[in-house]
C-alpha cells in the first residue's frame, strides 16, 4: 500500500447514520462482536482441554467448529461494516473486510491442520492476531476520525489493536508470552472493546449522526 495525495474525510450523512438500515447494521454488528468473542473463547477452551489431555476428540472437533463459526462471524462483521466505513474513506475501508476474510482463512487453516494432525500449528494464535490487529486498526481509526462512536470507545479499540499487533513480534522474539503474564495484558484493551464497550454502544445507541469529521485530513490509500 502506498500513500498518495492528501484528501479530506467526507462528512457522515446524518440521514444515513440514523436511518433504520444503518440502525439495524449497528445492532447486528454489536451482537456479532459478542457472538464472535463467546464462540472463540469456548472454542479455544475446548481445544486447549484436548491438548492438555483432559478431553476426547469430540471435544476437539466441537472446539474447532466453534473457532470456524467465530471466523465466519468476523467475516460477517467486516462485510456489514464496509458500507458504513466506506462513507468515511472508501480506499481505506475496503481493507477491513479483506483483513477479516484473511483472519477467517488463517483460523480455518489452523483448525483443519489441528483436526488432521491432532497438534496445533506452531504459534497459531499469533498468525490469527496479525490480520485481527491490522483490520482492527483500520476499523477503529475510521471510527475515531468519523465520530460514529464516542471517542473514548474508539480510542480504547485503537490502543487494543495496536497492542495486539505489537505483541506478535515481541512474542515471536521471546520477549513476552501473550498467553500469560504481562503479555496477556496486551489482549485486555481489545477484549474489552470487542466484548463490552463497542457492542454495548452499538446495540443501545447505534451509530452517531455527526458531521464533525468534515474537512479532517486523511491520506488516501
Amino acid at each position: 500500500m502506498s500513500m498518495r495525495t492528501a484528501t479530506t474525510i467526507p462528512s457522515m450523512n446524518t440521514t444515513n447514520a440514523t436511518n433504520p438500515t444503518w440502525r439495524g447494521t449497528a445492532t447486528a454488528v454489536g451482537i456479532l462482536f459478542v457472538v464472535q468473542m463467546v464462540t472463540a473463547m469456548f472454542g479455544t477452551s475446548s481445544i486447549q482441554a484436548f491438548l492438555d489431555g483432559d478431553a476426547d476428540r469430540a471435544s476437539l472437533t466441537v472446539g474447532v467448529l466453534l473457532m470456524m463459526c467465530a471466523g465466519l462471524t468476523v467475516v460477517a462483521i467486516g462485510l456489514l461494516m464496509y458500507p458504513v466505513l466506506k462513507s468515511v474513506s472508501p480506499g481505506l475501508a475496503v481493507w477491513y473486510p479483506i483483513l477479516r476474510i484473511v483472519e477467517c482463512l488463517v483460523s480455518a487453516a489452523c483448525g483443519v491442520y489441528l483436526l488432521a494432525r491432532s497438534e496445533v500449528v506452531p504459534n497459531h494464535m499469533l498468525w490469527v492476531y496479525v490480520p485481527t490487529g491490522l483490520g482492527g486498526m483500520v476499523l477503529t481509526y475510521l471510527l475515531l476520525v468519523s465520530g460514529l462512536v464516542p471517542r473514548p470507545v474508539a480510542l480504547l479499540g485503537l490502543v487494543g489493536y495496536v497492542a495486539l499487533t505489537v505483541g506478535v513480534p515481541l512474542d515471536l522474539l521471546g520477549v513476552l508470552d501473550m498467553d500469560k503474564g504481562a503479555g496477556f495484558l496486551l489482549l485486555v484493551p481489545g477484549g474489552l472493546f470487542e466484548l463490552v464497550f463497542l457492542p454495548t454502544w452499538l446495540i443501545a445507541k447505534g451509530f452517531r449522526a455527526t458531521t464533525a469529521s468534515a474537512g479532517s485530513p486523511l491520506q488516501a490509500w
